[in-house]
């Protein structure tokens, strides 16, 4: 068994390992970074899903570096695509055109952007890259971690990592429970946290927000790209929740906030090249938008398909067992891949057809063989009980009744603004979707009760199920975890621990300068956007 030391170790190469490499990396440290897949970049490349943004995302509220990443997958269209002329002048383009964001993109640009921006420190040795490596053991000492030990998923063979300072970025919060970290997982109760739209009962750990397994698809009418038959598809064609206004394979949907029946159709015009945006799912998340180059140099768009009919809300992943995990994420599996199966053969068409056989699987968008993500949409993990935990009174427009704005935390290590948004649950209850005002990072929320030397990078942080809802975007995960990355570095440099940090005035002043001055973030919104209900 080999054995290693690095300054930093950072388990998880989504979006939050990243940006806490890039900070750590920024402020002179060493890093190793792991991730489980053979892409890092999460969110956005192994789960193949473009960031959902707030609408003032080009002049404020998030770092320099989230902006340097999105220039840089804008940069790189421009740089290697046969873009029409009209397209390559638009200030902030949108790849993909789709509505989610004004930075709809393939998987594999931002994996590339996101290389890109770590090549200069691989070149110096300041990080190393573990890919296909998966967190199996952690060492604790008391109120510290030690080491953390992975296995190689290709090679068979552990490596033991020691590190004065352990980040936890895994999509689902894996060292938490490997290193006896105290943690939450699934929903409070009222009585808990005293939020308006926690649970009326009891604390319920096992309602969890649904995962989703995304796949991209284009459209080439005449064609015929029809996939297998799923194995599981006659159960799902069949299948209806309670809360559902349809069978799950349909095109219907309900209001995130009414509950009420919606007809909202993927296509209301066939996906042809130049079909207006009607508002429908098709250019939802659209991640490659073919008007943007000359007539015939691409036959078809392409879209990403995050939607609700793939929400996969029967089962949770965590507190079960591996067994019962691994039957949750076949049945997702199974569940996106019906979707597509019965959008191709069975689905109505809006001009009295029944089935789009020509919509085909872009298994090389996202880097597999079966055409779906590498790796599954996680919304939920474990989360830390931390010094600070984030409620809905402090965000809830509706709990926050007279008062203007969220909560102002005089530790604000960074911003972010979304709606409280929680897809169904696998405790059966439907969406929860209400407003929010943009809100502050509190640095309190990165540091655990007890353990000293392991921050949160990403969903695992101080929030509870509900505020989860709107700290979960890939804004601000990224800002989460180029926050922790920081932390880690500010304590290593002046000898501290990120309790006193937070806990000493001087000390919280003297990191939030860095924070502001030297690494570009923004430490509160300007007035004209957080009093802006979202």
């Amino acid at each position: 068994m080999k054995e290693r030391q690095t300054d930093v170790l950072i388990v998880g190469g989504g979006l939050g390992g990243v940006a806490a490499a890039l900070s750590v990396l920024r402020l002179g440290k060493n890093v190793i970074l792991t991730e489980e897949t053979d892409w890092i970049g999460g969110q956005l490349t192994s789960q193949a899903v473009p960031p959902d943004e707030h609408p003032w995302i080009e002049t404020t509220g998030c770092t320099n570096t989230y902006r340097r990443f999105a220039q840089g997958v804008r940069d790189y269209y421009r740089r290697n695509y046969p873009l029409r002329f009209e397209s390559r002048q638009i200030m902030n383009f949108n790849p993909g055109g789709g509505h989610v964001s004004r930075l709809c993109h393939e998987p594999r640009v931002a994996l590339a952007v996101l290389e890109e921006m770590l090549a200069p420190y691989r070149a110096s040795q300041q990080i190393d890259v573990l890919l296909r490596h998966r967190p199996v053991a952690v060492e604790a000492d008391g109120d510290y971690l030690r080491a953390v030990t992975l296995a190689g998923e290709d090679t068979g063979e552990q490596v033991v990592i020691h590190a004065p300072y352990i980040i936890d970025a895994t999509e689902l919060g894996d060292l938490l429970e490997l290193g006896g970290v105290e943690h939450v997982i699934g929903a409070e109760s009222k009585a808990q946290t005293g939020e308006l739209h926690a649970l009326d009962g009891e604390a319920d750990p096992l309602d969890q927000q649904a995962v989703t397994w995304c796949f991209a698809v284009d459209y080439l009418a005449g064609e015929n790209h029809v996939i297998d038959k799923p194995e599981q598809y006659d159960f799902w064609r069949g299948y209806q929740a309670d809360f559902w206004p349809g069978p799950q394979l349909g095109w219907r949907d309900v209001d995130p906030q009414t509950l009420a029946p919606r007809d909202r159709a993927i296509f209301h015009n066939l996906p042809r090249r130049g079909a207006p945006d009607d508002g429908s799912y098709w250019f939802y998340r659209r991640i490659f938008n073919e008007a943007h180059y000359a007539d015939g140099r691409y036959p078809s768009g392409i879209t990403l398909v995050n939607w609700p009919q793939i929400d996969y809300w029967l089962g949770p992943l965590l507190g079960v067992s591996q067994a019962e995990r691994q039957k949750n994420l076949h049945a997702a599996r199974q569940l996106s891949l019906s979707f597509l199966y019965w959008m191709q053969t069975e689905a109505p068409r809006f001009d009295g057809g029944v089935g789009y056989p020509g919509l085909r699987l872009r298994h090389d968008v996202v880097g597999t063989v079966d055409g779906l993500a590498k790796a599954v949409y996680v919304r939920e993990a474990r989360r830390i009980r931390a010094e600070f935990t984030v409620l809905e009174q402090h965000v809830g427009v509706e709990q926050r009744g007279s008062l203007a704005g969220a909560e102002l935390f005089a530790d604000s290590v960074g911003v972010g603004s979304y709606r409280i948004d929680l897809h169904p649950s696998t405790g059966l209850r439907t969406y929860v979707d209400i407003s929010s005002y943009p809100f502050q990072i509190p640095l309190g929320m990165l540091i655990p009760q007890r353990v000293e030397n392991m921050l949160p990078a990403c969903k695992n942080a101080g929030t509870t199920h509900i505020t989860n809802g709107c700290y979960r975007l890939h804004p601000v995960e990224w800002n989460i975890g180029e926050a922790a990355g920081a932390l880690a570095a500010y304590c290593l440099e002046k000898g501290l621990t990120p309790r006193q940090v937070r806990n000493t005035a001087d000390h919280l002043r003297d990191f939030q300068r860095l924070l502001a001055d030297r690494l570009g973030f923004v430490l509160e919104w300007p007035d004209y956007a957080r009093l802006t209900a979202c």
